[in-house]
């Protein structure tokens, strides 16, 4: 059974209200999508770390698209340096925990949105609590240390995780599929050393990568078209350039590798 018709098939009790039917017309539209895959997206739990530029692009999507729950992990208070590109952020939340701005916009945007805030980042501690919420997981987290320990987890849970990343004006993105598909750390065996936590970005960059997400997560649990598995996708934005290049697991990898039995 392939990840969509597995959703499909647990979200079939699931029946739309006239308003869901109302609000999601258009999407329903959409071929191969229809009253099914907006049932799919409504049995589904997603998880999304950070809610900041990128993630909080693909859990503002998300919510429009009518995903049932949100599991949002995001510590740490508002500054203005945030604003420039975090559109889940409010001048007046400044000094506030982000976290909250977050499910408070989003309940603003879908009140029949469930909502779990969390006001912690993704650690050792809370890795496997908080992917075992979820039924797909969004990656935008800053750091490589927070993106293994999803990586480890969703692989270990078996649940597909969208990677999305930035800097300054390029961006990618894939879908992994554990058993199926590179995970992170095929990519990425080890932190890579120029990497830091602060770095040019424009809010628009963001944005794009983590609506793509977002758009990935739609394709992933609705089965419409094809999700970015065994490939990534790289963008220039300085270029406005695309491409999709074809990734290979590796059978070293301390994660998914052949050793590892996945």
């Amino acid at each position: 059974m392939k990840d969509a018709d597995k959703f499909k098939a647990r979200a079939n009790a699931l029946s739309l209200t006239e308003e869901e039917r109302a609000t999601y017309e258009w999407q329903m539209w959409v071929p191969q999508f229809g009253e099914a895959g907006q049932q799919a997206l409504k049995g589904a739990t997603v998880l999304v770390s950070r809610c900041g530029g990128v993630g909080g692009a693909a859990a503002y999507s998300l919510a429009a698209a009518g995903v049932g729950k949100l599991v949002l992990a995001h510590s740490g208070n508002l500054k203005h340096s945030d604003l420039n590109r975090q559109i889940l952020m409010t001048h007046d939340w400044l000094g506030k925990p982000r976290v909250q701005s977050a499910a408070r916009r989003l309940k603003e945007l879908n009140p029949r949105l469930e909502i779990e805030a969390f006001d912690e980042n993704i650690s050792e501690e809370n890795a496997e609590r908080l992917v075992s919420r979820a039924d797909v997981i969004v990656d935008a987290a800053p750091l490589f240390q927070e993106r293994f320990l999803m990586n480890r987890e969703a692989v270990r849970q078996k649940k597909p995780l969208i990677e999305c990343a930035m800097f300054e004006m390029e961006a990618q993105l894939t879908t992994i599929v554990p058993g199926k598909t590179p995970c992170l750390e095929c990519l990425f065996p080890e932190i890579p050393p120029a990497w830091k936590r602060q770095f040019p970005v424009f809010g628009a960059v963001a944005a794009t990568i983590g609506s793509l997400g977002a758009l990935e997560v739609i394709k992933l649990l609705s089965g419409v078209g094809a999700p970015l598995l065994g490939k990534l996708l790289v963008c220039n934005f300085n270029e406005m350039s695309f491409r999709t290049l074809k990734i290979k697991r590796n059978p070293q990898c301390r994660q998914c590798g052949v050793a590892r039995g996945s």
